[in-house]
């Protein structure tokens, strides 16, 4: 008998959200959670990445797990034999009370915690722990601030990365600053030294100092030295020029003069776009007067400023002048943006900060995976809003991107320091999940279920780091980057109480499983009615259409008596998870995985070879047929190189991602073909410098920029050097 016509209530819940008959049941108040996730129910418990400890100013990371110190502590500490062990133990539960604490919402720096933890382990086992807890817990190595996975961590973790990339560049800036102001301060104590004013009495006098002053006649001294000086030995244009030029350099305000005097400096910390966008221009002149100062400063130190040459260049030198190298030597601009923030006014340019160039750091925080469309109810928009910000950002080309959930800042740190040192804009767009009373999965573990599931996969992707996808992206902190979804053992005790084990993937389902606001997509089949219609959620996605119409997807759950259940899902968030896995596999393939052209190459290549071992008499015109197919495969994939010399400029027309970089540098040069493929349409409606430019932009380096039209064009030698590897 079909178990479908006998049992059909779960295939009519999955069609239509709908529970009917009494073989179903809601699974709110169940205390349901994944099957995987089961093990994980107290995480202060458990060892993981949180909390971390920010480090001092100058240290190699921005910050380190508590885990990791504690484990090194003890090494140093704990002698061998049982008092080690003892130390050992107590040292572990040291760390589990700074967890707890800190998930209750405690803050301190870890010497603070650390103490206060041993205080109440020595209360309960005695003073002489305690007073050796606290010994021990000075030779830790880090004193920095503790953080725990919350809501908060995220923009104080990366304003502690974005501080030290400005202090690195603040200590760079203030060298340099100061060398220039000496340079120029001796250029003018040494004119008036040789000038009539220098050797006035009073001049000298000042200038000899010591014991011996009452021994010259100054009066006469400055008669025989001062004979012949001149009124001053430096031209009335050139003083000018260096005073103020001198001004300029010590009232800057970019920078404070010295490490305690901040008070004065502009701050570069905001809240939100429009407040960064507004203070960034509002600077930009004085940004701009002060480049020019440091420029002349360099010119007048060397003695190599030529009056005829540089006064014009320098009179109208401004704000337009200033180029990325330029923006780079100053403080970048960090703006953290609120999460219930991201929709409001004053944000709605970011997209504009980012393709516009600005210095800018942005972090976004994306609270809900799970929104609602505004357009077409019945449909998830799968964060549309905010989930998908950076892979839209990325689009853009020409910045660093920087996706992850907050359980996975602190492995991406190398990454995260990269795009605060970087130049130009950059964009970090972090899940942090809400915090609920009702919630039964901690932040921690909720964000990791959202990498886990593919709901929010970590990505880097930097502009600056090569010519190609494979070495501007990379997945590489996601767990089995090649698979659809993380594949774990679970292992379980059966009916019989024996032990039993199966794979298990992670789906997106699993992590909608995790919040309680969606629990109307799942139903619970009690075990008798489990049967062969019902399929795994991974497996149904891969059915094709006619096979998944006569099955039911379900999950692996556990309630909160550690009892496995199984919960089918509903169509609704079956076709969500879908849009999922459509989302990871664009992803996949711009990380070189499961790439889609090298497939079908090497499909046909393998053709060919197959073709080429049959018996030449059994077929044999196959072989060539089969080899003329894999050579047009070859040739849609990589065209033969055109007839073209390094001193022309071509685009490799068939190869162009339509990417849009080129467009956007300039649409009047650039422009698409039929196919939505890019081509010079005009050369002389832009010049060389932007030719460049999009060769170095273009994500798949086929922009060859030849020789300059245009021999007189501003920088061609250095132009000519960044087109080398391109031509």
């Amino acid at each position: 008998m079909d178990m479908q016509a006998q049992h059909p209530e779960p295939l009519i819940f999955h069609l239509t959200g709908r529970r009917h008959g009494e073989d179903l049941a809601a699974i709110e108040g169940l205390g349901l959670r994944p099957a995987l996730l089961a093990a994980y129910r107290n995480l202060d418990r458990v060892r993981h990445d949180f909390p971390v400890v920010l480090a001092a100013p100058g240290a190699p990371q921005a910050a380190q797990p508590l885990s990791s110190l504690v484990d090194r502590l003890l090494r140093d500490v704990a002698p061998r034999g049982i008092d080690g062990e003892r130390l050992r133990r107590h040292g572990l539960q040291v760390e589990q009370e700074i967890r707890a604490a800190v998930a209750a919402g405690q803050r301190g720096t870890l010497a603070e915690l650390w103490d206060a933890a041993a205080a109440r382990l020595g209360a309960r086992e005695g003073e002489t722990l305690e007073r050796v807890l606290v010994q021990a817990g000075a030779a830790l190595a880090a004193e920095g601030e503790v953080l725990g996975c919350s809501h908060d961590m995220p923009p104080r973790l990366l304003r502690h990365a974005w501080q030290a990339a400005c202090d690195a560049k603040a200590r760079r800036l203030r060298t340099e600053l100061a060398r220039l102001v000496g340079r120029l301060s001796d250029i003018l104590r040494a004119a008036h030294i040789h000038s009539q004013a220098g050797c006035a009495p009073d001049s000298l006098k000042s200038a000899l100092g010591g014991a011996h002053r009452e021994a010259f006649d100054f009066d006469a001294l400055s008669r025989i030295v001062g004979k012949g000086a001149p009124q001053d030995e430096l031209p009335a244009p050139r003083r000018e020029r260096l005073e103020r030029t001198l001004h300029v350099l010590e009232s800057q305000r970019f920078i404070a003069a010295t490490d305690a005097g901040a008070d004065a400096a502009h701050g570069f910390g905001f809240a939100d776009c429009a407040s960064a966008a507004q203070a960034f221009r509002a600077r930009l002149p004085a940004l701009a007067e002060l480049v020019r100062a440091m420029s002349i400063a360099e010119l007048e130190a060397a003695g190599r400023y030529v009056e005829s040459e540089h006064d014009l260049f320098f009179d109208a030198f401004d704000q337009h002048q200033l180029g990325a190298d330029d923006l780079a030597r100053f403080p970048d601009y960090l703006v953290c943006i609120a999460p219930e923030r991201n929709d409001a006014p004053e944000n709605a340019m970011l997209m504009e900060l980012l393709s516009s160039g600005m210095p800018m750091k942005l972090l976004v925080q994306v609270t809900d995976l799970l929104e609602e469309a505004a357009v077409g109810v019945g449909h998830y928009a799968f964060g549309v809003r905010s989930a998908r910000l950076a892979t839209t950002a990325m689009g853009l080309g020409g910045m660093f991107v920087l996706q992850a959930p907050c359980s996975q800042l602190v492995a991406m740190q190398a990454q995260l320091a990269r795009g605060m040192a970087c130049h130009g804009p950059a964009l970090f767009c972090v899940y942090t999940p809400p915090v609920t009373p009702a919630d039964p999965v901690a932040p921690y573990l909720s964000a990791a279920a959202a990498l886990q599931s593919r709901a929010f996969p970590a990505f880097c992707y930097d502009a600056t780091a090569g010519s190609n996808w494979a070495e501007r992206f990379s997945l590489a902190h996601n767990p089995q980057p090649e698979g659809d979804w993380p594949v774990e053992t679970l292992e379980y005790a059966d009916a019989a109480l024996q032990r039993c084990s199966e794979l298990c993937a992670f789906t997106y389902a699993d992590f909608v499983l995790c919040d309680p606001r969606q629990a109307a997509h799942f139903a619970l089949v009690p075990r008798q009615r489990w049967g062969p219609q019902m399929v795994a959620a991974a497996d149904w996605l891969q059915l094709a259409d006619a096979d998944a119409a006569r099955h039911v997807p379900y999950l692996l759950a556990v309630d909160a008596n550690d009892g496995l259940q199984r919960v089918i899902v509903d169509l609704r968030l079956m076709q969500a998870a879908r849009r999922c896995l459509l989302l990871w596999h664009r992803l996949q393939e711009h990380g070189g995985i499961h790439d889609s052209h090298a497939e079908r190459l090497l499909a046909r290549e393998k053709a060919a070879w197959a073709g080429s071992q049959q018996p030449a008499a059994a077929a044999p015109a196959a072989p060539a047929a089969v080899a003329a197919e894999a050579a047009t495969a070859v040739a849609e994939v990589e065209p033969p190189a055109a007839s073209h010399s390094r001193d022309e400029a071509w685009i490799e027309t068939a190869r162009c991602p339509s990417c849009n970089e080129c467009q956007i540098i300039n649409d009047r040069m650039f422009t698409y073909n039929e196919r939505k493929q890019a081509y010079i349409k005009d050369l002389s409606a832009g010049t060389y410098r932007q030719l460049v430019e999009a060769a170095e932009g273009c994500q798949v380096a086929i922009i060859h920029p030849g020789k300059p039209r245009d021999p007189n064009e501003p920088g061609l030698e250095e132009l000519l050097a960044r087109a080398e590897p391109f031509r």
